[in-house]
């Protein structure tokens, strides 16, 4: 994914379970997945070259078909600068995941910049 400032930036974790209800109140559990779910919520406010590589990127992974490798900026070793971790090539391992897509492509347009509004990256296996 391009690398670019975000406006806002969440990030979320998940454990997936399987749950079943019994008439008397218990409840049953089980975990699908031994580590937890990141999905990661995204804004950004780019000009119109960055816009363009953005969206382009957006299609080419076809708007959340197909995985790519996302550098969480806060996944550093202590003491190193956020987002020291990003590398283009993809090669550096330390805060690489890989993510797809969810939800619609949104931006509003203002005087010189556009808001990239609610990217969500999912965290895929």
């Amino acid at each position: 994914m391009p690398a670019s400032l975000c406006t806002a930036f969440k990030e979320q974790r998940e454990y997936a379970q399987l749950q079943s209800f019994y008439h008397d109140g218990t409840i049953q559990r089980s975990q699908l997945a031994q580590t937890s779910r990141r999905t990661f919520t995204l804004a950004k406010r780019l000009d119109s070259a960055d816009l363009t590589t953005l969206y382009a990127f957006w299609i080419t992974q076809q708007g959340g078909v197909t995985s790519f490798c996302f550098y969480n900026p806060f996944d550093v070793p202590t003491g190193a600068q956020v987002g020291s971790n990003y590398d283009p090539s993809g090669n550096n391992l330390q805060g690489r995941i890989m993510v797809v897509f969810r939800g619609n492509w949104a931006q509003a347009t203002d005087l010189a910049r556009s808001n990239v509004q609610m990217l969500q990256l999912v965290e895929v296996a």
